[in-house]
Protein backbone atom coordinates (compact mmCIF):
# COMPACT_ATOMS: atom_id res chain seq x y z
CA UNK A 1 0.00 0.00 0.00
CA UNK A 2 3.19 2.23 0.36
CA UNK A 3 3.53 2.80 -3.49
CA UNK A 4 -0.46 3.66 -3.48
CA UNK A 5 0.03 6.04 -1.10
CA UNK A 6 2.91 7.62 -2.54
CA UNK A 7 1.50 8.13 -5.80
CA UNK A 8 -1.40 9.25 -4.24
CA UNK A 9 0.71 12.20 -2.42
CA UNK A 10 2.55 12.94 -5.71
CA UNK A 11 -0.78 12.95 -8.34
CA UNK A 12 -3.21 14.66 -5.92
CA UNK A 13 -0.31 16.81 -4.29
CA UNK A 14 0.36 18.23 -8.03
CA UNK A 15 -3.38 18.70 -8.70
CA UNK A 16 -3.72 20.41 -4.99
CA UNK A 17 -1.04 23.17 -6.01
CA UNK A 18 -3.55 25.43 -6.91
CA UNK A 19 -5.86 24.76 -4.04
CA UNK A 20 -2.96 25.35 -1.57
CA UNK A 21 -0.41 27.35 -3.21
CA UNK A 22 -2.13 29.39 -6.16
CA UNK A 23 0.05 32.41 -6.11
CA UNK A 24 3.17 30.24 -5.96
CA UNK A 25 2.01 28.73 -9.31
CA UNK A 26 1.02 31.50 -11.13
CA UNK A 27 4.65 32.76 -10.39
CA UNK A 28 6.04 29.83 -11.75
CA UNK A 29 4.18 29.27 -14.95
CA UNK A 30 5.28 33.66 -14.78
CA UNK A 31 8.89 32.54 -14.63
CA UNK A 32 8.80 29.08 -16.63
CA UNK A 33 6.01 30.23 -19.39
CA UNK A 34 2.99 28.12 -19.38
CA UNK A 35 3.94 25.55 -21.65
CA UNK A 36 7.16 24.43 -19.91
CA UNK A 37 4.95 24.57 -16.30
CA UNK A 38 2.12 22.48 -18.27
CA UNK A 39 5.15 20.04 -18.97
CA UNK A 40 6.24 19.57 -15.76
CA UNK A 41 2.82 19.07 -14.33
CA UNK A 42 2.28 16.45 -16.58
CA UNK A 43 5.13 14.37 -15.78
CA UNK A 44 4.88 14.74 -12.49
CA UNK A 45 0.72 13.71 -12.82
CA UNK A 46 1.58 10.74 -14.81
CA UNK A 47 3.97 9.75 -12.84
CA UNK A 48 1.72 10.04 -9.37
CA UNK A 49 -1.11 8.03 -11.36
CA UNK A 50 1.10 5.51 -12.34
CA UNK A 51 2.79 4.75 -9.50
CA UNK A 52 -1.08 5.02 -7.43
CA UNK A 53 -2.75 2.97 -9.75
CA UNK A 54 0.35 0.33 -9.70
CA UNK A 55 0.10 -0.05 -5.59
CA UNK A 56 -3.65 -0.23 -5.77
CA UNK A 57 -2.80 -3.00 -8.29
CA UNK A 58 -0.37 -4.71 -5.70
CA UNK A 59 -3.05 -3.75 -2.57
CA UNK A 60 -5.36 -5.76 -4.04
CA UNK A 61 -3.55 -8.61 -4.31
CA UNK A 62 -3.13 -9.01 -0.37
CA UNK A 63 -6.48 -6.65 1.05
CA UNK A 64 -7.20 -6.27 4.11
CA UNK A 65 -11.08 -6.53 4.68
CA UNK A 66 -12.52 -3.05 6.68
CA UNK A 67 -16.27 -4.54 5.45
CA UNK A 68 -18.10 -6.53 2.96
CA UNK A 69 -20.58 -4.24 0.88
CA UNK A 70 -23.76 -5.41 -0.40
CA UNK A 71 -23.96 -6.75 -4.13
CA UNK A 72 -26.42 -4.20 -4.42
CA UNK A 73 -24.13 -1.39 -4.55
CA UNK A 74 -21.96 -2.36 -7.54
CA UNK A 75 -25.49 -1.67 -9.02
CA UNK A 76 -25.52 1.82 -7.34
CA UNK A 77 -21.91 2.81 -8.82
CA UNK A 78 -23.18 1.92 -12.13
CA UNK A 79 -26.00 3.99 -12.14
CA UNK A 80 -23.65 6.88 -10.46
CA UNK A 81 -21.14 6.01 -13.01
CA UNK A 82 -23.31 7.85 -16.12
CA UNK A 83 -23.97 10.90 -14.91
CA UNK A 84 -20.32 10.94 -13.74
CA UNK A 85 -19.24 10.07 -17.39
CA UNK A 86 -21.53 12.98 -19.13
CA UNK A 87 -20.30 15.78 -16.54
CA UNK A 88 -16.47 14.27 -17.43
CA UNK A 89 -17.54 15.12 -21.13
CA UNK A 90 -19.13 18.23 -20.07
CA UNK A 91 -15.50 19.58 -19.41
CA UNK A 92 -14.58 19.47 -22.50
CA UNK A 93 -17.22 20.61 -24.50
CA UNK A 94 -17.88 24.03 -24.92
CA UNK A 95 -20.90 25.77 -25.20
CA UNK A 96 -23.35 23.44 -22.68
CA UNK A 97 -25.65 23.84 -20.14
CA UNK A 98 -24.19 21.27 -17.67
CA UNK A 99 -20.72 23.40 -17.87
CA UNK A 100 -22.23 26.90 -17.56
CA UNK A 101 -24.58 25.69 -14.66
CA UNK A 102 -22.17 23.74 -12.64
CA UNK A 103 -18.96 25.23 -13.37
CA UNK A 104 -16.57 22.42 -12.58
CA UNK A 105 -18.47 19.41 -14.05
CA UNK A 106 -15.24 17.78 -13.73
CA UNK A 107 -14.56 18.02 -10.00
CA UNK A 108 -17.97 16.91 -9.69
CA UNK A 109 -17.91 13.57 -11.56
CA UNK A 110 -14.45 12.86 -9.73
CA UNK A 111 -16.42 12.92 -6.87
CA UNK A 112 -19.61 10.70 -7.90
CA UNK A 113 -16.60 8.24 -9.09
CA UNK A 114 -14.98 8.68 -6.07
CA UNK A 115 -18.09 7.85 -3.63
CA UNK A 116 -20.20 5.41 -6.01
CA UNK A 117 -16.39 3.55 -5.76
CA UNK A 118 -16.50 3.95 -1.98
CA UNK A 119 -20.01 2.39 -1.63
CA UNK A 120 -18.75 -0.86 -2.99
CA UNK A 121 -15.70 -1.58 -2.45
CA UNK A 122 -14.78 -2.40 1.66
CA UNK A 123 -11.12 -3.02 1.23
CA UNK A 124 -8.73 -0.93 2.88
CA UNK A 125 -6.44 -0.30 -0.19
CA UNK A 126 -10.02 1.11 -1.86
CA UNK A 127 -10.98 3.00 0.89
CA UNK A 128 -7.97 4.74 0.79
CA UNK A 129 -7.37 5.08 -2.73
CA UNK A 130 -11.40 6.79 -3.69
CA UNK A 131 -11.48 8.40 -0.52
CA UNK A 132 -8.02 10.45 -1.10
CA UNK A 133 -9.64 11.23 -4.73
CA UNK A 134 -13.14 12.09 -2.90
CA UNK A 135 -11.27 14.42 0.06
CA UNK A 136 -9.19 16.19 -2.94
CA UNK A 137 -12.16 16.44 -5.23
CA UNK A 138 -14.22 18.58 -2.13
CA UNK A 139 -11.29 20.81 -1.41
CA UNK A 140 -10.78 21.38 -5.18
CA UNK A 141 -14.58 22.19 -5.94
CA UNK A 142 -14.57 24.56 -3.16
CA UNK A 143 -11.54 26.19 -4.15
CA UNK A 144 -12.55 26.47 -7.85
CA UNK A 145 -15.80 28.05 -6.36
CA UNK A 146 -13.61 31.23 -4.78
CA UNK A 147 -11.71 32.02 -7.79
CA UNK A 148 -13.21 34.08 -10.88
CA UNK A 149 -14.85 31.94 -13.54
CA UNK A 150 -14.17 32.58 -16.63
CA UNK A 151 -16.37 34.09 -18.86
CA UNK A 152 -18.50 31.38 -20.14
CA UNK A 153 -19.11 30.72 -24.04
CA UNK A 154 -23.11 30.91 -24.79
CA UNK A 155 -24.68 27.18 -24.00
CA UNK A 156 -26.82 25.71 -26.41
CA UNK A 157 -29.29 22.48 -26.65
CA UNK A 158 -27.58 21.22 -29.23
CA UNK A 159 -24.06 20.58 -27.62
CA UNK A 160 -25.97 19.76 -24.73
CA UNK A 161 -27.02 17.34 -26.10
CA UNK A 162 -23.34 16.42 -28.13
CA UNK A 163 -22.23 16.29 -24.40
CA UNK A 164 -25.40 13.88 -22.89
CA UNK A 165 -24.79 11.57 -26.38
CA UNK A 166 -20.79 11.48 -26.02
CA UNK A 167 -20.77 11.19 -21.99
CA UNK A 168 -23.53 7.94 -22.61
CA UNK A 169 -21.28 6.65 -25.49
CA UNK A 170 -18.45 7.05 -22.96
CA UNK A 171 -19.80 5.47 -20.45
CA UNK A 172 -20.88 2.60 -22.49
CA UNK A 173 -17.62 1.68 -23.69
CA UNK A 174 -15.73 2.01 -20.85
CA UNK A 175 -18.17 -0.28 -18.52
CA UNK A 176 -19.04 -2.68 -21.02
CA UNK A 177 -15.49 -2.91 -22.70
CA UNK A 178 -12.64 -1.38 -20.73
CA UNK A 179 -13.22 -1.52 -17.67
CA UNK A 180 -12.14 -5.07 -17.11
CA UNK A 181 -9.00 -4.52 -19.39
CA UNK A 182 -8.51 -1.37 -17.29
CA UNK A 183 -9.33 -3.21 -13.77
CA UNK A 184 -9.27 -6.47 -14.30
CA UNK A 185 -12.73 -5.90 -12.59
CA UNK A 186 -16.08 -6.59 -14.73
CA UNK A 187 -18.66 -3.69 -13.81
CA UNK A 188 -21.36 -6.77 -12.87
Amino acid sequence: MTVMILGLLIFLGVHSVRIAADDWRSARIAQMGELPWKAAYSVVSIVGLALAIWGYGQMRLSPTWVWFPPVGLRHAVSLLMIPAFILLVAAYVPGNHLKAKLGHPMIIAVKLWAFSHLLANGRLGDIVFFGAFLLWAVFDFRAARRRPAPPAQAASAVRTAITVVAGLVAYYLFAFHLHVWVTGVPVM
